[in-house]
């Protein structure tokens, strides 16, 4: 019997074609032989193309008619399974209205959604349960099913140009984060209950080493479920698709490898709705996206205080590159969970073209988070505007509610060709006596208005060319020396 033909996705990349993408030879010098950017190539080749087998489950074939009315869920999971009991393909949405509950993806399964078709998750809580294994806010606990989900698996896409809707609006989801100052309203009023009780609960039994068998989070409790949860996966896609009206996080590979985010359209301003977070993940690839959220664009995460230093895995190789960021607190946000480290994070080509971003880079940590973050370059990035700052460093992070003894350390920064028409300040940095920031590179910049100087604490920052505030001098020696940027001052030195 002659080999099943197979759907080539886009996802992944030969050293040649990430050359090409990144202008770097394979191998090759790019903008220098010391050049950072020389490690995007193998990041890329690692992150393999996916093929699926040219075999179609259509769900209205299990039943679903895509009515607006029905629930679909049963009809759908079946599709999804049928799929992978044969061994992989397609399972393919046509065009309708298909309400459903949270759905179980599958390896070797391509759920696509086709051009007019989409999934609509219904608001009753009580429909993700029982809890499954999840990471919420950098903590593990069994909590609410995210609304698409996978657990251990491999080889897996959701692509097409239709729409996943999570009906989150005011007083659906929403309400539960409680008071809530920025992006649409909630539907929240004072005497609610809300998450605040059980996201203490929550750290503390982090904090305790309370098994995650026994961090048993229900729907009383109003921790709201992710939209889509890559839990411990490998061989990821999301392709095409509009995700709207997120409860909270919106693309949350979390403890995976080999992710590609590609051309989705994130459109969710509500509390915690950042786009894409990458949380302990490796070799992770978000290009040519659109977010207009309501909190981080990109937010990349590694675990939270003590239960992320259990699990300790960072988030390392990430490549976000192409993407335009219309609203959120920070197009790129790395923090605050950042207790199991991250590094490696390559940003190049994206358009800040709205009104509502507070920070082209964040990076944010606290002396309860602990955490290394290192090796961070951002190039050929365009924004209109930086309400607070272009780039802002702050390890003292949410200090009024929580400190600790474990220093967070930040090291080997990059800004590159930066422009921005205006910003609160163009560079604010808050390091600690404990551990100064280091090795902050800003290079070719230009941030045309600013409404107040840079402001340095405990930080080793220097420029060349930055158009709009004065040249700033290293603290400690001089970061842009390749030498000493090699060995680096001794830990601890403020």
């Amino acid at each position: 019997m002659a080999a099943p033909k197979t759907h080539l996705s886009r996802a992944g990349s030969a050293d040649a074609r990430a050359a090409r993408r990144t202008g770097l030879r394979p191998g090759g010098a790019g903008e220098g032989a010391e050049s950072p950017w020389d490690a995007v190539p193998a990041i890329l080749a690692r992150i393999p193309a996916l093929a699926f087998r040219d075999r179609d489950f259509l769900v209205t074939e299990s039943g679903a008619k895509g009515d607006g009315r029905t629930d679909e869920q049963a009809a759908i999971q079946r599709s999804l399974d049928a799929c992978a009991a044969a061994g992989g393909g397609r399972v393919v949405v046509p065009p309708g209205d298909y309400l459903t509950g949270p759905l179980r993806l599958r390896s070797r399964v391509n759920l696509h959604l086709s051009g007019g078709a989409t999934l609509r998750f219904v608001t009753d809580s009580c429909r993700y349960l029982p809890p499954v294994v999840t990471r919420w806010e950098g903590i593990e606990c069994m909590g609410l099913t995210p609304f698409l989900y996978a657990h251990g698996e491999s080889h897996l896409a959701i692509t097409g140009s239709g729409t996943l809707d999570g009906q989150a609006g005011p007083g659906r989801w929403w309400d539960w984060a409680g008071p809530w100052e920025d992006g649409d309203p909630t539907g929240w009023s004072p005497g609610q209950p809300d998450q605040r009780p059980a996201r203490l609960r929550l750290q503390h039994w982090g904090d305790s080493d309370l098994p995650v068998a026994q961090r048993i989070v229900g729907a009383g409790d109003r921790l709201r479920p992710m939209f889509l949860q890559f839990h411990r996966c490998r061989g990821v896609l999301v392709d095409g698709v509009t995700i709207r009206n997120s409860p909270m996080w919106v693309v949350h590979p979390v403890l995976s490898r080999a992710v590609t985010v590609r051309g989705i359209h994130v459109i969710s301003r509500g509390p915690n709705n950042d786009g894409c977070v990458p949380d302990s993940s490796r070799d992770v690839l978000v290009e040519d996206c659109f977010f207009d959220t309501g909190d981080d664009c990109v937010a990349i995460k590694a675990g939270r205080n003590r239960d992320g230093r259990r699990v300790n895995t960072p988030a390392e190789d990430i490549v976000i590159r192409g993407c335009r960021m219309r609203n959120g607190h920070s197009a790129v946000a790395i923090g605050s969970e950042i207790s199991g480290g991250i590094r490696r994070v390559f940003v190049e080509r994206c358009a800040l073209d709205g009104p509502g971003l507070d920070h082209i880079v964040r990076i944010k940590g606290n002396s309860a988070r602990g955490g290394m973050v290192e090796r961070i370059h951002l190039r050929d990035i365009a924004a209109t505007e930086a309400r607070e700052a272009a780039v802002k460093i702050d390890l003292r992070y949410d200090e009024t509610v929580e400190q600790g003894e474990h220093w967070p350390q930040v090291r080997d920064v990059t800004v590159e060709r930066v422009a921005c028409g205006h910003s609160g300040r163009a560079i604010w940095i808050a390091g600690l006596p404990e551990r100064a920031v280091r090795g902050v590179r800003v290079r070719d910049c230009n941030f045309r208005q600013t409404d107040a100087p840079d402001l340095l604490q405990h930080a080793e920052v220097c420029s060349n060319g930055l158009a709009g505030v004065p040249p700033i001098q290293a603290s400690h020696g001089d970061p842009c020396d390749p030498a000493a940027r090699a060995s680096g001052p001794a830990e601890g030195a403020a």
